[in-house]
């Protein structure tokens, strides 16, 4: 990194591959939608989806979501070319999560994508969802997370206290 530019490129790209989860996982659609120029395109070809611009990206990532009973989504660092106003990258994911019809997926994968400088900052110009790990078995855990203070944790401080 040669330069304060080149810097700033990196990390405004990060923060758009950052807001691009965070508003998927809060249900922030519109948000989400302007993460994307104007004629972008957002696939996903294994589950044969390919929304282009911002009204079908809206729609479609509310319609997807409405398909979840929950849906976690992490992502990781990956790599970034920068070519003047424009860019390339890819960023490794991880996904869980039970759909309302009771299918539940574990998935890794990568996002392979484009990104264009606008006025507003970097955008999304092609998004591309590559799965490189599946499995169905069904997820056992549930969204709804309550604490049991009488639970095995609490039992394992009658040790720490018999010492003292």
């Amino acid at each position: 990194m040669r330069d304060l530019q080149t810097i700033a490129d990196r990390v405004e790209i990060e923060a758009l591959r950052g807001e691009h989860v965070d508003a998927a996982m809060v249900g922030d659609y519109d948000r989400f939608a302007s993460l994307f120029t104007r004629d972008a395109v957002w696939r996903i070809p294994p589950a044969n989806v390919e929304f282009t611009g911002r009204k079908e990206i809206r729609a479609g990532i509310e319609r997807l979501q409405g398909a979840w009973e929950f849906w976690v989504q992490t992502v990781h660092p990956g790599t970034i070319q920068l070519d003047g106003d424009t860019a390339t990258g890819r960023e490794s994911i991880f996904e869980i999560g039970r759909q309302r019809d009771g299918r539940s997926v574990v998935m890794y994968g990568l996002f392979h994508d484009r990104y264009q400088r606008t006025p507003d900052g970097w955008k999304f110009t092609e998004r591309v969802l590559e799965p490189r790990y599946l499995d169905t078995t069904a997820l056992t855990g549930s969204p709804h997370v309550t604490w049991d203070p009488v639970g095995p944790e609490a039992g394992n401080t009658s040790s720490a206290e018999e010492t003292r």
